[in-house]
């Protein structure tokens, strides 16, 4: 079993978890709706994607 030689610093375990910390969602602003969606992602309520009709939208009755 592998034990380590030597205690690990509040540095390199700070360093190395320097990557860990999440980042929250970007979103951007949509030019035809004006509402907020995924960047590269198809608007679900309109089914377009950069200007054109991607996926047909069902109507809410």
């Amino acid at each position: 079993m592998a034990v380590p030689k030597r205690k690990t610093s509040r540095m390199k375990r700070g360093s190395r978890r320097a990557h860990d910390a999440l980042s929250a969602p970007t979103y951007v602003v949509d030019k035809e709706s004006g509402e907020l969606r995924r960047p590269h992602h198809i608007d679900p309520k309109s089914g377009r994607y950069r200007g054109r009709q991607v996926i047909a939208v069902k109507e809410e009755a």
